[in-house]
């Protein structure tokens, strides 16, 4: 652009507010979102981005794949456009400064950095899963925000820019700008051989700048840099950086190895990936998990300059050695807890199995076994149990069908160390920890937590929304125990946990929205529904050795609290950094026991579901997406688009995303931080409806598919909705509607889009009713009941009256209409695809037996998994994956770090 832009311009739904910054790739402003209420920075690119029709659509790409990474170590791409013939970004506003500036031409703490460098090399690892390479890493496209959060910065934008804008600074969206002029040694002294070469970057390249950067945050000098442009090529295409230990003598050997590993010449012989990267460094940080893989790793870095690094190596087999010895140091934890040495050791998946994503786990009470969720061969998710003094677990046998999705709950155990309380199939269940049949003790359709006392009595949430609920661990019906304080405009209860007493326990309370400023951890008591606020964190929390645990900006924390007055009364400590966090549920993933021993996961979860094509026979015929946190796949009606929530772990919610299937290309549609959920077509595609709970309950809102209009509430109301069906005439949508306060529990209900726009009940019993679909006629609804004891699929008629006809017999739920609705499918209770023959004649319908297709591997959680083309040749399945390769990490005597 040629001109600067001036203040209160409005580019789209931003209005300008200043400019903070500029150089050779363009301007960058401050600028408000006026329908978000937050401020972004916009960064408006050279008009000549434009005038090159090729470089528009290639800078189109980039932003597009850039705008798809979701990562809390890459900066948000919120929206791209072209203003006045300029093409812009628009971006989130970051508050901090440049690595550049950060380091002002000096080392940093060996920590620091390698805290900086893993940060990195985790933001790295996100991109490259996803096939993005970044071609132009260096501090200044690094930035450190004010609490100490890394953002790569500027994603696609260095495949932009030709050979003749080398030169050129690549701007930060934030409010101070680098203008080091020394940027063109800089940009030169961080490209790898092969760029240099002029042959093809790929991610190897990203992980030799990587070195670099690492290089000069642990020397303060820059690894390649001569006099002129030509010495700094010839220092990178033939030259070693002098060795960290000449300037820094502190620097850890085995440190100053993975350093160099970065720095060959040869692409070949670097990391294989920036998640193999991460490992190396993770395993040689102080405060990170050692297993024997860990170790190993580090002595094979370490080899090439044995004599020299021998200090660190004997380090590493004394670490090597406390994993060997776990067994005994568990044995002897049980009969002296009070030793002071602490123990880490991480605990992998058992043989043929995978932990799932933001993985599901609790340490006995007695720290002596670890339960947790994992796929076998067979890709079914279950519980299985671990000895801590033992280097095998075993599955436990009828417990599969657990749920896995973002939000479920983990297994709890009783006092004793007995038995384990799990959800599964819409029940809250028990099973002896050493195997048996497990048995049913009350309803629960997605639980959210449960604890158990010395009492017998279970406190847990059986729902997404509502309070707390007690039951006895014998079994019977449950009674709520908490109640929902509508002032504080609170929608849940949820992770209930005993204190000693047996008699009061924290939980999380607040609104479903993590934008609830009421949201906080709580006291609760069987005796009283009085409500007290411990902490304001919008997490869940434990009790253990004198201490409450809770998550903090991704960080685990501990802080002293007095059990008898229920008071905090100290400060609170960091235990253990990078704290995986499931945002879908506010729940922290940790678990603690009563003597000590502590498990947590940390690293980068990646997604456990995926969006892949089958045909009828099961085929699978290609997929849609790469591995991520998928849900609620819709297609529309002619078949060429896609809606589909996708959980973002860095804002915490679900947004809908729309696909255009035959590019497979992704298109944020909704922005809002809340969750956004249950997308639906229109029968003309024009129009999007959903449900948001922005507002604290789940309300339904419309917009325009082709994402330029405003969003518009459809219907609001204090109880929670999920949209199941648009009505082929386009007239009516059906939805489910959840009154905690009634003892309807789900219901089916109808929102008319015309007159007077008053939802009217379709069915509404003392069952659950959900996952309504119309036929494509309109005159026909086939849902989901519980009334017989188990799900089935129901088919009656719309808008009634009449009778109902049952078309599963041995459980069935997601019915889906063939367009011209003479079959059926459905889901069995095994997740097998069903399909059965339907012929409606006049007020009646012949139904014939429900034949499989195939296995459909769905993922275990609530919500819906497929859908299926008009002609039913094809089915769109969300499928699980085979789940995480994040270890638990398991310490030993954690409280000893606290003395220190």
């Amino acid at each position: 652009m040629s001109e600067t832009i001036s203040p209160n311009t409005t580019i789209a739904q931003y209005r300008v507010i200043s400019k903070i910054g500029e150089g050779g790739m363009g301007e960058v402003y401050r600028a408000r979102d006026t329908k978000l209420g937050r401020d972004v920075a916009i960064k408006v690119l050279p008009a000549a981005f434009s005038a090159d029709s090729e470089r528009l659509r290639r800078f189109e790409q980039e932003a597009q794949a850039a705008g798809a990474l979701n990562h809390p170590n890459i900066l948000v791409i919120f929206h791209i456009g072209t203003h006045d013939g300029a093409p812009y970004i628009v971006s989130e506003l970051l508050e901090g400064e440049t690595l550049r500036e950060r380091m002002a031409g000096a080392a940093l703490p060996q920590r620091k950095a390698m805290d900086y460098g893993l940060q990195i090399a985790h933001g790295l690892a996100a991109a490259h899963a996803k096939g993005i390479v970044h071609r132009d890493l260096k501090p200044e496209n690094l930035f450190v925000t004010n609490d100490g959060r890394v953002k790569i910065l500027d994603f696609g934008l260095a495949k932009l820019t030709g050979a003749a804008d080398v030169q050129a600074q690549t701007d930060i969206p934030t409010r101070r700008i680098d203008t080091d002029p020394g940027v063109v040694m800089g940009t030169m002294g961080y490209m790898s051989p092969e760029q240099l070469r002029g042959k093809a970057a790929d991610h190897r390249s990203d992980i030799f700048s990587f070195g670099a950067i690492l290089y000069e945050m642990l020397s303060g000098k820059r690894a390649f840099r001569g006099a002129s442009t030509a010495d700094t090529i010839t220092a990178i295409l033939r030259e070693d950086p002098p060795d960290l230990s000449e300037t820094n003598k502190t620097i850890s050997p085995a440190l100053e190895r993975v350093v160099q590993h970065c720095l060959e010449k040869n692409p070949e012989e670097r990391f294989h990936s920036a998640s193999d990267l991460a490992f190396a460094i993770q395993a040689l940080s102080g405060s990170a998990t050692v297993s024997a893989q860990t170790v190993a790793m580090a002595a094979q870095l370490a080899r090439p300059r044995l004599g020299k690094y021998l200090p660190w190596i004997v380090a590493g087999v004394f670490a090597l050695a406390s994993i060997i010895m776990l067994p005994f140091a568990i044995s002897s934890f049980r009969r002296t807890p009070a030793r002071s040495n602490v123990i880490r050791a991480a605990i992998l998946p058992p043989e043929n199995a995978n932990l799932t994503a933001l993985n599901l786990f609790a340490v006995s009470p007695d720290g002596v076994r670890l339960a947790f969720v994992a796929r076998g061969a067979s890709g079914q998710a279950m519980l299985w149990v671990r000895p801590l003094d033992a280097l095998t677990a075993q599955p436990l046998a009828g417990t599969d069908g657990v749920s896995t999705v973002l939000g479920s709950s983990p297994p709890f155990w009783s006092p004793d160390s007995r038995f384990i309380g799990f959800f599964a199939g819409g029940k809250l269940k028990k099973i002896d920890a050493s195997g048996g049949p497990p048995q049913t003790i009350c309803d629960a359709p997605n639980g959210r937590g449960g604890t158990w006392n010395r009492e017998g009595v279970i406190v847990f949430a059986p729902n997404t929304s509502g309070p707390l609920h007690r039951v006895s661990a014998a079994g019977g019906a449950s009674t709520a125990v908490t109640k929902l304080d509508e002032s504080r405009r609170q929608t849940t209860h949820r992770w209930p946990y005993f204190l000693p007493d047996g008699h009061h326990f924290l939980c999380r309370i607040g609104g479903s929205s993590a934008q609830n400023e009421n949201n906080g951890v709580y006291l609760g008591s069987l005796e009283s529904q009085e409500q007290r606020l411990v902490l304001r964190a919008d997490t869940s929390a434990a009790y253990a050795s004198g201490h409450l645990l809770f998550a903090r900006e991704g960080t685990l924390m501990a802080q002293p609290f007095d059990e008898k007055s229920f008071q905090l009364t100290g400060d609170a400590f960091p235990i253990a950094e990078h704290l995986q966090f499931d945002f879908g549920g506010a729940r922290a993933i940790f678990s603690v026991s009563e003597n000590g021993v502590l498990t947590f996961q940390s690293g980068i979860a990646r997604g456990n579901t995926q969006l892949v094509w089958f045909d009828r026979s099961g085929k699978q015929i290609g997929q849609v997406s790469e591995p991520g946190f998928y849900g609620g796949p819709r297609l529309s009606a002619d078949g060429q688009k896609l809606a589909v929530l996708i959980f973002d772990p860095q804002a915490g919610g679900t947004d809908i995303w729309l696909y255009e299937l035959s590019r497979n290309v992704p298109t944020r549609f909704t922005f809002d931080p809340a969750f956004e959920t249950f997308p639906l077509w229109s029968p003309d595609g024009s129009q999007v409806v959903f449900v948001s709970n922005r507002k604290g309950p789940y309300d339904i809102y419309q917009k325009p598919s082709s994402g330029a209009g405003s969003e518009e509430v459809l219907f609001e109301s204090n109880e929670g909705k999920a949209t199941t069906s648009w009505s082929p005439d386009g007239r009516f949508i059906a939805f489910v509607n959840t009154d905690t306060k009634a003892n309807t529990k789900q219901d089916l209900w109808i929102l008319p889009l015309f007159g007077d726009h008053k939802p009217f009940p379709f069915l509404q019993t003392p069952f659950n009713e959900f996952g309504a679909q119309f036929s494509p006629d309109g005159h026909w609804i086939a849902y989901v009941s519980d009334e017989s004891g188990s799900n089935q699929v129901y088919i009656a008629p719309f808008p009634g009256p009449g009778g109902k006809w049952q078309v599963s017999r041995g459980g069935g739920t997601e019915p889906r209409w063939r367009g011209d609705g003479k079959e059926l499918f459905f889901l069995a209770s095994d997740a097998k695809l069903m399909a059965v023959d339907v012929s409606a004649k006049e007020l009646t319908l012949e139904i014939g037996n429900a034949q499989p297709l195939f296995d459909a591997h769905v993922a275990t959680s609530p919500g819906t998994h497929y859908d299926v083309t008009r002609d039913a040749k094809r089915f769109l399945i969300d499928v699980s994956t085979e789940g995480s390769s994040v270890p638990i990490t398991l310490v030993v005597n954690w409280t000893a770090d606290l003395k220190r």
